[in-house]
């Protein structure tokens, strides 16, 4: 497969009054044309800052370093806000974790879809309805010509999420980034809607950059898994090969999920040890 991203140790770090605390550190990977990539690990570990790194949307405050960051062919790091604006929601778009704190809640969901695609097509503008009915149509949405009218507050939070899908992915992006996209919704939902986006991505040929805290959904749903602790990559494996999972880390993150095979009264609680911050190939 064709490379499509390319992360060569990517530092981030945020100055503050209290000192300098560094957000992630020297995380690298490689991301190909098509390819679905699962980034998993607790929260605060550095799975968020890589992404918005990606899009180059750190907070305030954050400084952004990294031997290369190329994005099919562009150097994001020397790319202007210009060329990035050209980017964003265009070749790269970020479905957030809940669509009610992602959608404007004064405008109709349709006309938030339309002003996605006239935004990055101003030759085509005309076709902007149109094209929003088709993605209603392509999550799934019955009656897309209701659905349209409708505004955020009106919207379950499972179609709150497909009308994100179809606003990020109305424009046929290259690389998908999905921060927590199913956290907020049951399992029955979780399953439609990551259902639809493997629909979509494979009829566009996407790329996806998954980001999850649950083992099991990004196993099953990825071809690769990168797990990050402390702001570092500690284990990449193919998600086939989760269970042989070698890094401590990783191996006390599968000890303390639920199995209905070996139940348990009391789940363990990882215990941090200094090994757990070492990558795989330094492990005593």
């Amino acid at each position: 497969m064709t490379e499509l991203l390319d992360v060569q140790e990517l530092h981030i770090h945020f100055s503050g009054a209290r000192g300098i605390s560094h957000a992630v550190r020297g995380v690298s990977f490689q991301l190909a044309r098509g390819e679905k990539l699962g980034i998993v690990g607790e929260s605060g570990s550095g799975k968020s800052q890589t992404a918005r790194a990606l899009l180059k949307i750190t907070a305030r405050g954050g400084t952004v370093s990294a031997r290369r960051l190329d994005f099919a062919g562009t150097d994001l790091l020397a790319a202007s806000e210009r060329q990035m604006q050209q980017i964003r929601g265009r070749r790269i778009s970020m479905i957030l974790q809940d669509p009610k704190f992602s959608l404007n809640p004064l405008m109709r969901v349709g006309e938030q879809i339309a002003e996605t695609w006239r935004l990055h097509h101003p030759r085509a503008r005309g076709e902007a309805r149109q094209r929003s009915l088709a993605m209603l149509e392509a999550v799934h949405i019955r009656d897309p010509e209701r659905v349209y009218r409708l505004y955020p507050h009106e919207v379950s939070g499972g179609m709150g999420q497909r009308i994100m899908i179809a606003m990020m992915l109305i424009t046929e992006p290259e690389l998908i980034i999905a921060d927590e996209p199913t956290s907020a919704l049951d399992v029955t939902v979780r399953r439609q809607i990551l259902g639809i986006l493997d629909e979509l991505l494979q009829r566009q040929g996407s790329s996806l950059l998954l980001i999850s805290h649950d083992l099991d959904l990004v196993a099953g749903f990825c071809d690769r898994i990168l797990v990050m602790y402390a702001g570092r990559v500690v284990e990449q494996l193919p998600a086939s090969q989760l269970q042989q999972a070698r890094h401590p880390y990783t191996r006390a993150l599968l000890a303390s999920r639920p199995s209905l095979e070996y139940p348990q009264e009391l789940l363990p609680v990882p215990q941090r040890t200094p090994e757990w911050l070492l990558p795989l190939e330094e492990q005593p």
